[in-house]
């Protein structure tokens, strides 16, 4: 698995078209690897976006893999206003509703199934 840093740069370099794509592909590589080595080091921050969503989504996977979240995490703050990943507005209070905790401390709703892969 590559250092989280690289993840977090190829999302920003495709942050206006498909960043979802790089992001997924740090989802599947780490259900896969486990590599907490990987996540070690927290990644320099500068796009708060990407930096809450990043930090929630490493603890989610902590949680479900049943593997000690890295400390550093805690030290990413939530946004200043709501991000609701989706960004349709009829999904706005699902989203709400459906959000792990890990996302909503941050201030970031998604779907239930935002992490799941086919």
């Amino acid at each position: 698995m590559k250092p989280l840093q690289s993840y977090k740069n190829e999302i920003e370099i495709h942050l206006n078209d498909y960043w979802e794509v790089p992001f997924k592909q740090f989802v599947d590589d780490f259900r896969r690897e486990r590599d907490l080595a990987a996540l070690a080091l927290p990644y320099k921050t500068g796009n708060f976006r990407i930096d809450a969503l990043l930090a929630s989504t490493i603890e989610y996977l902590c949680h479900e893999q049943q593997l000690e979240n890295p400390v550093w995490t805690w030290d990413v703050p939530p946004l200043e206003h709501p991000w609701f990943v989706s960004g349709f507005e009829n999904l706005k209070a699902i989203s709400i509703a459906e959000s792990p905790v890990q996302f909503r401390r941050r201030l970031i709703f998604v779907l239930r199934n935002f992490l799941e892969r086919l």
